[in-house]
């Protein structure tokens, strides 16, 4: 749907999934429970964009963390036939907790093919602390079919001493997907998640380490 009047054209977007758990970065939001999930964006023609996206949580108890917003305003448009770049601010907000978990995000990816790509995020803020973090992704499609394709993707999160143990808190993560486009606008998806240690030392074990993740969406 287009919309605009004396300014250029928005194209609005939406989504709606529904998940066995919530995977971020390799660990779980809900610890290992299921998740509504829906999202909306606006985009203008020349590559400037606003979205929201919202989820329930399940943090530690003494957060009180049930649900959580996300609101990204940024800038995407291919740089060649083959390249593309997007970069935006991500602002996560949590706005049930009774602690300060809110933080903003600085992020980019650099998509090649529409198959293959690199991601950065900086937060000078990282999970609400005062601390640094950096994350790093790499990932790929693979087609197979009109229909079917499989997703791989490895990455690293450079963390500052967050506990203030001085414990290095940095993980990897990695996730291997296999996705079915079964019927538009309708998407299901089977996911492996796998951290290292370090984030099981981290976030702990109920957080943390391997797990599946099947997902139904609808974009719209």
């Amino acid at each position: 749907m287009a919309l605009g009047a004396n300014a250029e054209a928005a194209e609005f977007s939406g989504s709606a999934a529904l998940t066995t758990d919530y995977v971020w970065r390799g660990t779980t939001q809900t610890q290992g429970d299921p998740a509504v999930q829906v999202g909306f964006k606006a985009a203008g023609d020349s590559g400037w964009y606003a979205s929201v996206w919202g989820s329930n949580v399940e943090f530690a108890p003494e957060t009180h963390a049930s649900s959580e917003l996300d609101f990204t305003v940024g800038w995407a448009h291919s740089l060649s036939d083959d390249w593309a770049l997007d970069v935006n601010v991500l602002h996560y907000r949590y706005p049930s907790t009774t602690v300060d978990l809110n933080w903003t995000e600085l992020n980019s990816t650099l998509t090649y093919a529409g198959n293959y790509w690199l991601s950065i995020g900086y937060s000078p803020e990282v999970f609400g602390s005062e601390e640094t973090g950096v994350y790093t992704l790499v990932g790929a499609k693979f087609p197979v079919s009109d229909s079917f394709r499989f997703e791989a993707a490895a990455g690293y999160y450079f963390l500052d001493d967050l506990n203030g143990d001085s414990h290095d808190d940095s993980y990897a993560h990695g996730l291997v997907s296999a996705v079915w486009a079964f019927k538009a606008p309708f998407e299901a998806r089977l996911t492996g998640h796998a951290t290292d240690s370090n984030a099981k030392d981290f976030f702990g074990d109920d957080f943390a380490g391997n797990r599946i993740e099947a997902a139904l969406q609808a974009s719209f």
